[in-house]
């Protein structure tokens, strides 16, 4: 077979969906289900990226695609360049995109941390000596090095998943996706797995996926596609995107409570409380500064 590898355009794109169609065959012989229909998107290097929609929207049928799990009924899929579609490329396209998932135990192989991080790398073929190079950095990374001797199981799920994280690390991928990773976590957990993934992000210039329903999550990212019914809805900065209220809430999407009270100030009169805030920190400067004007107002009509 002859090899197929696209170059994009743009060479900071890492990931290029183009006019994705996806559809499931049917189990009783009706007729095929269509999940995707002609979803576009590209995802630039280093970038991090929130993926939203309701259940059932296409999302996580979506993220499947982008390291090859699923391959397009039509359009195509191109990591740095390369085809998905191409068996050939099936390794390479592997090791560029990593897959972190819902449930840490399923990920969990081994009965010793690093030796579970050395997972990936040994079947990678990468030699012994890099490999203990790899898995060191590789926990250091995720704050989990302390625990390398540690028996998975009896670590909690924040931990767990962010030794799954530390074993996609180590094959050093170029992108990360993140499938509603801190769905079955309490909020600790949540909370490392996030600053894991900042971390990803921000320190060690990895490309971030990030499929979740928590909304202060996705608001922490760059930008935010909103998938509905298996199309782009819309797309953008978190703030552009949480600041159309009216329309998340008509496809079943929360937005981030912070937003959500400035929202209601808002409407309650307090008309210069801005709208877009994300966090809690906006949030109350928000409110601190309109009550300073509002207080300042009197004093300045007095005088």
């Amino acid at each position: 077979m002859e090899h197929t590898n696209i170059t994009s355009d743009n060479p900071e794109i890492q990931i290029s969906a183009q006019d994705v169609y996806f559809e499931y065959e049917s189990t009783d012989g009706g007729e095929p289900k269509q999940v995707l229909h002609g979803v576009s998107m590209n995802i630039r290097k280093g970038e991090f990226v929130a993926l939203l929609g309701h259940n059932g929207s296409g999302k996580s049928t979506m993220a499947k695609h982008l390291n090859a799990i699923l391959l397009p009924s039509g359009g195509k899929v191109l990591v740095g360049g390369m085809d998905t579609a191409d068996d050939e490329l099936l390794t390479e396209i592997r090791r560029t995109v990593g897959m972190v998932f819902q449930n840490p135990d399923n990920q969990l192989v081994a009965t010793i941390v690093e030796e579970d991080v050395a997972f990936g790398p040994e079947n990678l073929g990468i030699p012994s000596e890099k490999i203990r190079t790899r898995v060191d950095e590789a926990l250091k990374a995720v704050g989990m090095y302390e625990y390398r001797r540690h028996a998975p199981h009896k670590l909690s799920g924040g931990q767990k998943q962010r030794v799954a994280i530390a074993g996609i690390i180590a094959m050093r991928p170029k992108c990360i996706v993140f499938d509603e990773p801190t769905a079955m976590l309490d909020p600790r957990g949540r909370q490392e797995v996030m600053e894991t993934i900042d971390k990803l992000t921000g320190e060690l210039g990895i490309t971030v996926v990030l499929i979740t329903h928590y909304m202060d999550e996705a608001a922490r990212a760059d930008r935010v596609i909103i998938i509905n019914d298996g199309s782009i809805l819309t797309e953008g900065t978190p703030k552009e995107v949480f600041s159309q209220i009216d329309m998340l809430r008509a496809v079943h999407l929360d937005v981030p409570q912070p937003t959500e009270l400035a929202q209601y100030l808002y409407d309650m009169g307090y008309t210069d409380i801005p709208r877009d805030v994300l966090t809690p920190e906006e949030c109350a400067r928000a409110i601190y500064e309109a009550r300073q004007q509002r207080e300042a107002a009197p004093q300045q009509n007095g005088g």
